[in-house]
């Protein structure tokens, strides 16, 4: 890596996106922690960053209003240089809900942030990467769900659809994009302790579904990373339109 390899983490601030934050600052990537309400968790990430010899910046911007998307790239630019890579992990999941009962708000809140905040990053991130625009190359991780797969039925069939329009976004893109030096691939992972759940209104999801899982237990957000960073790394660099699942065998 070169000391000006810069990295946008879209969420960075907990849960998968920390734990890419830092082990991509082990790596040897500069980062852009992006977040969106918790500054003080944000900087927290930061500094781990910076203890390890890299530079961070935290950058608070809401991915579903593509006016802050635009002013969160500029400072990306401004302060820290020419961007090698971007990891779309923003996203929401809600309440649990079967789909006759959801709002036309709740769906817009669901897409507007899981799948345009993911398309308005990516094409901003390309602007920059893409030798078709006089950039260097680069590589792109889209973050999808095994929901995708399984539709989450009873739950939240709308965040599932959200990450399905990933996987179909991630490959598309990736044979857009391949002739122009940016590889686009993505992870699906499956049930992660993080505090996702919480936030969907499932606070003891992990517990609940862990039996179901073939390996018999909930992954980490740092098994999650470890995917990610390959992607990112030269290592991967024949691989583009690629889905990778981090799922425990489910």
């Amino acid at each position: 890596m070169t000391a000006t390899r810069v990295l946008l983490v879209t969420g960075g601030s907990r849960g998968i996106g920390a734990a890419c934050c830092r082990q991509a600052a082990t790596a040897g990537w500069d980062l852009a922690i992006n977040y969106l309400r918790d500054a003080t968790a944000a900087e927290q990430v930061a500094a781990d960053v910076r203890r390890t010899g890299r530079r961070a910046i935290t950058v608070q911007a809401d991915v579903a209003d593509e006016a802050q998307v635009l002013a969160m790239f500029a400072r990306v630019d401004a302060e820290l240089g020419p961007l090698a890579g971007l990891v779309n992990n923003a996203g929401i999941v809600d309440q649990p809900q079967r789909v006759d009962t959801m709002s036309l708000a709740r769906l817009r809140r669901m897409f507007d942030t899981n799948i345009l905040g993911s398309i308005v990053c990516a094409r901003e991130a390309l602007r920059r990467m893409s030798r078709r625009h006089g950039g260097p190359g680069g590589a792109i991780v889209n973050l999808s769900s095994a929901a995708a797969r399984l539709g989450s039925p009873g739950q939240y069939v709308d965040y599932a659809a959200s990450k399905g329009a990933i996987d179909t976004f991630t490959l598309g893109l990736a044979r857009e994009v391949a002739a122009e030096g940016v590889r686009v691939n993505a992870v699906r992972p499956g049930i992660i302790d993080t505090d996702i759940h919480a936030s969907g209104g499932l606070p003891d999801r992990v517990q609940q579904l862990a039996p179901q899982v073939p390996m018999q237990r909930a992954g980490s957000a740092d098994e999650v990373a470890a995917a990610v960073l390959w992607l990112l790394s030269d290592a991967a660099s024949y691989v583009t339109g690629t889905v990778i699942d981090v799922t425990g065998g489910r």
